[in-house]
C-alpha cells in the first residue's frame, strides 16, 4: 500500500485554512469599537489591567491583575447602572477567571450571539455574589450611577467616567512604573517631563487609619536622611476618604507647635504659621485615593521644581536621587490640631521605612500581581447588645462594599451597611425605621430582595414583608440566633436586593446557648443540652486542657456509647462517635450516627464538642449498635466522661485512651435541667431489700399462719405469735422503707416498684387499726354478729392481700435494682425469690390441707360422744373458736370452767 500521510497532511492544511477562513469571516472588522483601548475601572478584588478591542468577536486583555473569586464570568450590559448590570447584564464568553492574575494577557472571545452594538459596559462579574470586580466603559455606555459623587479631591481629568470618549480612558490605578519597598508596601509613578509633574501613587496592606509616607531626602545627605526630608503623608480618613499633605521633617516626633513655633513631621503650612492660608507651600495636589479589599491606595501629583524653595526640593527625573519611605499610624485632627498627623513608624526596617536611590526616568516593573491583604473588609462592625435596639434606617450608599449598589442602602445605627456581629443565645432587638417601601429580613441570601423572584431558594430567619416602618411608627423585630443558626448570614430589604450586608453569628456562653447545664463528675466536664422537638443538641466542655474530649452515655465504660471532640494534625476539630463493649483499645468500636451541627473547637487546650441528634436513631440495620442509643427524656440519662493527651481515628492503641476519667456517672434529668450523682447504693438497696423480704417473706406471712393453723394448741400461744411476728415485720418495714428514702433523698412514684410498696405499708398499717376497731364477741352460746363477721373477713383478706402485694414489690424491686442501678445477679435473685415464693405456696398448701382432715376427724368424732367434745373447737371462726380474738378476762369469767350441756338418748 502506498504511504497515506501526504494526503492526511495535506487535508489537515486545507480543513486549517477553512476553519481560519470561516473565523476571518465571522471575526470582520466592522464595529466602530475595534481598536478601542481603555484601562478598567477598579471596584474590587485589585483589579487592574488594559482592554482593547480586536475585531468584531474578541478582545485582548493585557496588564491584567486580579485576585480570585469564586465564579467570575466576563459579563456586558447595555449601561453601568446596578439595574442593568444586576438584572440586565448577561454572560459574553466561556472564559471563567477564577484564579489570580499576575500581569496577565490574553485574547477572550464573545459568545456568536453577542456583538459590540448589544454591549455599553464589560465587567469582571462573579456570578454568586453579583460583584462587580471591575469594568470599562464603551462608547455607548454611561456611568452616571455607579456610585453617588466621586470625592471632591478626585482631578477632573483622571474622575471614573469624565475623561473624554475619544481618547482612552486612563484609569487613576494605572502607572508606568512600579516598585516594591516592601512585602505590602509599593510604589508607583507615572513621569510627564515635558508637563514637569510626576504622578506617584502609595499602594500598602495596612490599617484604615494608617499613613503612607514617601518623599526626596535632602540632597547631599549621607546619614539620618528623615532629618530635614521633603515628604508627602497620605492615607485614608475615617469616613472613607483620602487625604495627602505636604510635609517637612525637623525632628523625629510627633509636630507640635510651641511659642509660635513648629517641630518634629509637621505640614508645610505649620512651619509658615496663620500666613500660609492660601500660599503655595503645600505643592502636593491629590488626585484619587480609596480603600478596597484591605489595601489603601492614594494618587498625587507633584511638580518637579517648584517656587518653595524652603520645605520643597527641585526634583530632576533624570538623575538618581534619595528617597524615603514609611508606613506607621495615624493620629487623627482634634480641636487644637487640623491635620492627620504621622505617629513614629516603629518596626523593621525595609518592612515599615527604609531609603533608596530612584531615577523617575528608568523604567521599573517589580510589582507582580496584586497586593493581597489578609483582613479585606473594613466596614464598621456593630456588636449587637441585648439591652440596646439597634436602629435601622435608609439612606445614600457612598461606601457600599458590594458594587454595583443601588442608591439608597440600609444603615445601623447610623453607619452605612455595617458589619453585624451577633452571639448565639443573645436576643436581638431591632427597630426599623427604613420607610414603608423596605422591609427588613435576616436571610441566607446573599443579594437578599426575595430569592424566589431570582429562581433561588432562600432560609428567612427573621423578619419579612410586615417589617417596615418609619421613625414616627417604628416596627419592632427580635431576633435569637440558637446555636444551629449558620456562621453567616445577611440583613437586607425584601423588595430590593444589595441594601445590606452580612451578619456575623459568633458563639456566645454556651449557657445562653443552650437551656439547661449541670457539673458532671468532680467538676471538670460541664455538660449542656437543649430538647427541640425528637432532637437534642448536646455539648460537653472540659475545664482543663487535653488532647480530646470524650462523654460516654452510660454507667461505666463498657457498654456505653461515647462521643470524642479531638484535633488531627492539621489543627481540624472532629466528632466521632463509638460503640464500647470493654475496658480495652480492641473493645472500641466506630459507628456512624445522624448527626447534625457537629462542631469541635479548642481555646487555649480547653475543648467543646457539640452536635445535634435525634432521641431516637433513625436506623435501617436495627441490628447496629448504634441504633439501640435511644435517650428518653422522662428516664435520667447517665453520663461520664474521659479526657487524654491524643486520639486518632485509625487504629486505637492503650497509648490513645484516656489519662483521667470520671469516677461516677451522674444521672442527668433532661426535663428537669437537674443531675444528681449516680452513688453505689447497691449495699444499701440491698439491707433494703434484704428487710422488706425478711418483712414480707417471713415474718408478715407467718403471723398469718400461726392465726390460721395453730388454733388448736391450748391457751393463747397462737394469738402472742401472731401479734408478736405482725408488730416485729411492720417495724421491719418501717425500718427498711427509712433506709430507701433517706439514701434516695426521697422516692417518686413513677416507679413501679414504689407503687406496689406503698401499697402494701398502707395495707399493713390498716391491720393494727382494723383490730383495734373490732367489734365485741358474741356471748356464750350466741350467734356472731354481722358487725363482727363483716371484721373477720376485712382484717383477714386485708393482711392476705397486703402479704401478696408486698410479694409482688419485692419482684418489681428487683426489677428496678437492675436497671437503676446495674445490679448483677439480679436474674439469679429474682429466680430464689420466686423458689422461696413457690416453697411458701406448697407449705401453705400443706397446711391447708392438714386442717382440714383435722376439722373432718374432730366433727367425726363429735357425732359419737354423747357428751359432746371436751376440747375447744377452734376451726369454725376464722379468727378464734367463738367468732373473735380470745381475751384471756373471759376465761376468768368462767371460772376456768367449760360447761357441758347434756344430750337426752335416743
Amino acid at each position: 500500500m502506498c504511504d497515506q500521510r501526504p494526503i492526511f497532511l495535506r487535508s489537515l492544511v486545507l480543513l486549517g485554512f477553512f476553519l481560519f477562513s470561516t473565523i476571518g469571516e465571522e471575526c470582520s472588522n466592522t464595529s466602530s469599537l475595534v481598536g478601542h483601548e481603555s484601562e478598567f475601572k477598579m471596584l474590587q478584588h485589585q483589579l487592574r489591567g488594559v482592554f482593547t478591542v480586536v475585531d468584531d468577536c474578541s478582545f485582548r486583555v493585557s496588564r491584567f491583575d486580579m485576585l480570585s473569586g469564586s465564579d467570575v464570568h466576563w459579563w456586558g450590559a447595555r449601561s453601568a447602572g446596578f439595574e442593568n448590570m444586576t438584572n440586565d447584564g448577561f454572560v459574553i464568553s466561556d472564559q471563567k477567571l477564577n484564579q489570580t492574575f499576575k500581569n496577565s494577557s490574553f485574547i477572550v472571545r464573545l459568545f456568536g450571539n453577542v456583538t459590540w452594538d448589544k454591549l455599553g459596559v464589560v465587567s469582571v462579574w462573579d456570578l454568586p455574589t453579583a460583584s462587580d470586580f471591575g469594568h470599562v466603559l464603551l462608547s455607548n455606555g454611561t456611568e452616571s450611577d455607579t456610585k453617588a459623587e466621586p470625592p471632591p479631591s478626585e482631578s477632573k481629568d483622571v474622575a471614573e467616567g469624565k475623561s473624554n470618549r475619544s481618547e482612552p480612558f486612563k484609569a487613576p490605578t494605572m502607572f508606568d512604573n512600579c516598585k516594591k519597598l516592601s512585602d505590602k508596601y509599593r510604589l508607583r509613578w507615572s513621569l510627564n517631563a515635558e508637563k514637569g509633574y510626576v504622578d506617584i501613587g502609595l499602594e500598602a496592606t495596612t490599617g484604615l487609619l494608617n499613613y503612607m509616607a514617601f518623599g526626596w531626602a535632602k540632597p547631599n545627605s549621607t546619614s539620618n536622611l528623615m532629618l530635614n526630608a521633603d515628604v508627602v503623608v497620605t492615607g485614608i480618613r475615617e469616613d472613607g476618604f483620602p487625604f495627602a499633605d505636604d510635609f517637612y521633617i525637623t525632628e523625629s516626633s510627633v509636630c507640635s507647635v510651641k511659642e509660635g513655633t513648629a517641630t518634629g513631621v509637621c505640614p508645610d503650612t505649620v512651619y509658615e504659621g496663620s500666613d500660609a492660608v492660601g500660599s503655595s507651600v503645600n505643592n502636593t495636589k491629590l488626585v484619587y485615593g480609596h480603600r478596597i479589599d484591605g489595601v489603601s491606595f492614594v494618587r498625587y501629583r507633584r511638580p518637579l521644581n517648584d517656587s518653595d524653595n524652603k520645605f520643597d526640593f527641585p526634583v530632576n527625573s533624570t538623575q538618581n536621587l534619595t528617597v524615603i519611605w514609611a508606613l506607621g499610624v495615624i493620629k487623627p485632627p482634634d480641636v487644637i490640631n487640623p491635620y492627620y498627623l504621622p505617629v513614629n513608624h516603629g518596626g523593621v526596617e525595609s518592612e515599615n521605612f527604609g531609603h533608596f536611590s530612584l531615577n523617575l526616568s528608568d523604567h521599573v516593573d517589580e510589582c507582580l500581581g496584586p497586593l493581597d491583604a489578609d483582613n479585606k473588609y473594613d466596614q464598621d462592625v456593630i456588636i449587637a447588645d441585648a439591652n440596646a435596639p439597634l436602629i435601622v434606617t435608609a439612606g445614600p450608599s457612598v461606601h457600599y462594599p458590594n458594587p454595583p449598589n443601588p442608591s439608597k442602602v440600609l444603615y445601623i445605627n447610623k453607619k452605612e451597611a455595617p458589619v453585624l456581629k451577633v452571639e448565639r443565645g443573645v436576643p436581638v432587638k431591632f427597630s426599623i425605621e427604613a420607610g414603608h417601601d423596605v422591609s427588613f429580613y435576616i436571610t441566607s441570601d446573599f443579594l437578599g430582595g426575595n430569592a424566589s423572584l431570582r429562581n433561588r431558594t432562600e432560609t428567612i430567619y427573621a423578619g419579612g414583608q410586615e417589617t417596615h416602618g418609619v421613625l414616627a411608627s417604628p416596627s419592632e423585630l427580635v431576633w435569637a440566633p440558637n446555636r444551629n443558626t449558620p456562621d453567616e448570614l445577611y440583613y437586607h430589604s425584601i423588595f430590593q436586593e444589595k441594601m445590606g450586608w452580612k451578619v456575623q453569628v459568633v458563639d456566645g456562653g454556651l449557657s445562653d446557648m443552650y437551656n439547661n447545664s449541670v457539673n458532671l463528675d468532680d467538676q471538670q466536664v460541664k455538660f449542656f443540652w437543649t430538647i427541640v422537638g425528637d432532637s437534642i443538641s448536646i455539648a460537653a466542655r472540659g475545664e482543663k486542657k487535653s488532647g480530646y474530649l470524650a462523654i460516654g452515655f452510660g454507667s461505666e465504660m463498657a457498654n456505653s456509647y461515647a462521643y470524642v471532640g479531638w484535633f488531627d494534625r492539621n489543627g481540624t476539630g472532629h466528632v466521632n462517635t463509638y460503640w464500647i463493649d470493654g475496658a480495652s483499645a480492641s473493645s472500641i468500636y466506630p459507628t456512624t450516627e445522624n448527626m447534625t451541627y457537629v462542631r469541635c473547637k479548642s481555646e487555649e487546650g480547653i475543648i467543646t464538642l457539640e452536635f445535634t441528634r435525634p432521641l431516637k436513631p433513625l436506623c435501617s440495620h436495627r441490628d447496629r449498635p448504634e441504633c439501640k442509643n435511644m435517650i428518653d427524656p422522662t428516664t435520667p440519662l447517665k453520663v461520664i466522661w474521659a479526657m487524654g493527651a491524643k486520639w486518632t481515628d485509625g487504629q486505637l492503641t492503650e497509648r490513645n485512651m484516656h489519662s483521667v476519667t470520671s469516677q461516677r456517672p451522674v444521672r442527668v434529668m433532661l426535663t428537669r435541667g437537674s443531675a444528681e450523682a449516680d452513688q453505689d447504693l447497691r449495699p444499701v438497696l440491698g439491707v433494703h431489700g434484704f428487710m422488706m423480704f425478711l418483712a414480707w417473706g417471713i415474718l408478715l406471712p407467718g403471723g398469718i399462719l400461726s392465726a390460721r393453723y395453730l388454733k388448736h394448741i391450748k391457751g393463747d400461744g397462737w394469738f402472742k405469735i401472731h401479734m408478736y411476728l405482725q408488730c416485729s415485720g411492720l417495724a421491719i418495714v418501717f425500718l427498711g422503707l427509712l433506709f430507701a428514702v433517706a439514701e434516695l433523698n426521697g422516692f417518686s412514684f413513677s416507679s413501679t416498684h414504689v407503687k406496689f410498696g406503698f401499697t402494701a405499708i398502707v395495707l399493713a398499717c390498716a391491720q393494727p387499726v382494723n383490730a383495734w376497731l373490732r367489734p365485741a364477741k358474741p356471748a356464750q352460746g350466741e350467734l356472731i354478729s354481722s358487725k363482727r363477721l363483716i371484721w373477720e373477713y376485712s382484717h383477714s383478706i386485708v393482711g392476705q392481700s397486703a402479704v401478696v402485694v408486698g410479694v409482688v414489690a419485692l419482684f418489681t424491686g428487683m426489677k428496678h435494682l437492675g436497671e437503676r442501678n446495674g445490679a448483677e445477679n439480679v436474674d439469679g435473685l429474682n429466680l430464689a425469690l420466686g423458689l422461696w415464693v413457690f416453697l411458701c405456696v406448697v407449705t401453705v398448701a400443706y397446711l391447708e390441707y392438714r386442717e382440714r382432715g383435722r376439722i373432718r376427724a374432730r366433727n367425726l368424732s363429735r357425732g359419737n360422744w354423747v357428751l359432746g367434745n371436751v376440747e375447744e373447737d377452734d376451726s369454725i371462726d376464722l379468727i378464734d373458736s367463738r367468732g373473735g380474738f380470745r381475751d384471756k378476762d373471759d376465761d376468768d369469767r368462767n371460772g376456768g370452767r367449760m360447761e357441758i350441756q347434756l344430750e337426752p338418748l335416743k
